[in-house]
């Protein structure tokens, strides 16, 4: 018929959109993804798993074996953000990904090795201290992911965070461990003041208090200063390898001698910021 549109002209029907958006789907899912987005989600699932022997390790009652692996999956955490960064492999599945990991190895497995060393010697005031870390520690990172989309934050806030972090609030809680595992032994025989201690560690985690972030320090350091570093890297590994316990105490008590430095230097920060609102027109001198 004269004017009729040839069948293999004429528009594709709901079906056919239908089938497109099908064929489309399937591309997506079967396509290829670079290496450099999967390497840091490997450590971050390696985490998990350190995290989740550690209560195994707990639960044997091999608990400095626990504290380790404790340890290991916070070297793992410490190192897969910046890989990924570093390989520009960053994705939103790894960052959902790496804060549930955080939760289970720094919210739940210290305070359950805690528990079962010695917590649990009395009962329900035991757990609470169990439940409110993992909860504080469940706020502390939704709240931590929920500033990263704040677009209006200073420059100078990225070199601080906001309460203590889970890694290090993870660290600090198992302080009783190493006293105990250093010779201190009567500490496990007052489960009190460890609940008292984990709870304080608890409210530092959802403060408002702000600690050292440590992510913009040490990206560049001068030439005639390499091998001093290099220097105290290798007496530190010295020292973390032959006596262990006593150097993550150490570490403690330096940490804790920080937060009220970095509270000084926030509230520096914030005059310098809030004058140069008030004074558009004097010279603004840039924070670092």
């Amino acid at each position: 018929m004269a004017g009729s549109i040839p069948p293999f002209e004429q528009r594709p029907g709901p079906g056919f959109r239908a089938s497109e958006t099908m064929r489309q789907r399937r591309a997506r899912q079967f396509s290829q993804l670079p290496v450099r987005t999967i390497v840091p989600n490997s450590l971050t699932v390696l985490a998990l798993c350190a995290g989740l022997t550690a209560i195994r390790f707990a639960i044997e009652g091999r608990f400095e074996a626990a504290v380790a692996a404790i340890i290991i999956a916070s070297v793992f955490d410490a190192l897969d953000g910046r890989i990924a960064r570093m390989l520009r492999g960053s994705t939103r599945f790894g960052a959902e990904l790496d804060s549930l990991t955080d939760f289970v190895n720094f919210g739940v497995a210290p305070v359950v090795i805690l528990y079962l060393w010695s917590l649990g010697e009395i009962g329900g005031l035991g757990w609470i201290a169990v439940l409110g870390f993992s909860v504080c520690c469940a706020l502390r990172l939704a709240r931590f992911n929920v500033a990263l989309e704040d677009p209006d934050k200073p420059v100078w806030t990225g070199n601080y965070f906001v309460g203590m972090p889970s890694p290090a609030a993870a660290g600090l809680v198992m302080l009783p461990l190493y006293l105990s595992f250093t010779g201190v032994e009567w500490i496990k025989e007052t489960p009190l003041l460890i609940a008292a201690h984990v709870l304080v560690i608890a409210f530092l985690m959802v403060s408002q208090i702000p600690t050292f972030s440590g992510k913009r320090m040490g990206l560049r350091i001068r030439r005639d200063m390499v091998l001093p570093v290099l220097l105290l890297v290798g007496m530190s590994a010295a020292i973390i390898l032959n006596f262990p316990w006593i150097a993550f105490t150490g570490l403690c008590a330096i940490y804790l001698a920080s937060i009220p430095v970095a509270v000084l230097r926030y509230r520096y920060h914030k005059k310098r910021t809030a004058f140069a609102e008030l004074h558009p027109d004097t010279d603004d001198l840039e924070i670092d």
